[in-house]
């Protein structure tokens, strides 16, 4: 049983993380604040935009193991394309049924793919942009067994690594 001063610890906790969480996208002096996660792998950030409990987090630990970096949970901060975390949230993300862990994460890293979560993602979808950061943008299905991997695909397409016929990138 949790005593008293458990229970405040584990509110003071939850009020600390819930405490960053802003709206979807705040601006901040010259930044942006966004509900949603990042990743990096070799310095290229992906941004995974997604509405409450709809699997962003779960994808960031699916992507961790696939050798991503962990770079924010819940809030980015984007200022001129690079992405961070709120100091107060560096580091921590959230796994639903474990609580918030800390992990060793990437400071900083460039934005160059955006991932909206979207269930069932398009089957051969047409380029995008997104409206306020003008980065490319994909529909990922984060249920998908292989969503990783193709989140993972859609940054080697994104940064040129590999070319595409049809679809999101297709010139």
């Amino acid at each position: 049983m949790i005593g008293d001063a458990g229970m405040h610890c584990a509110a003071r906790q939850v009020a600390s993380f819930s405490a960053a969480m802003l709206s979807n996208c705040n601006p901040m002096h010259g930044q942006r604040r966004m509900h949603g996660s990042c990743v990096s792998r070799n310095e290229d950030a992906i941004l995974i935009l997604g509405p409450s409990a709809s699997g962003k987090s779960d994808l960031v630990l699916r992507l961790l193991s696939c050798g991503f970096d962990l770079v924010a949970d819940d809030q980015v901060d984007i200022d001129d394309g690079i992405a961070s975390c709120p100091p107060a949230l560096a580091g921590l993300l959230e796994v639903r049924g474990l609580g918030i862990v800390r992990l060793p994460y990437r400071a900083r890293a460039r934005l160059v793919l955006i991932v909206e979560l979207a269930r069932p993602a398009d089957r051969l979808p047409m380029p995008r942009q997104h409206p306020v950061l003008g980065l490319p943008v994909v529909g990922i299905d984060p249920a998908a067994a292989s969503a990783p991997e193709r989140v993972a695909l859609a940054l080697d397409c994104a940064t040129g690594r590999i070319s595409q016929v049809a679809g999101a990138f297709a010139a």
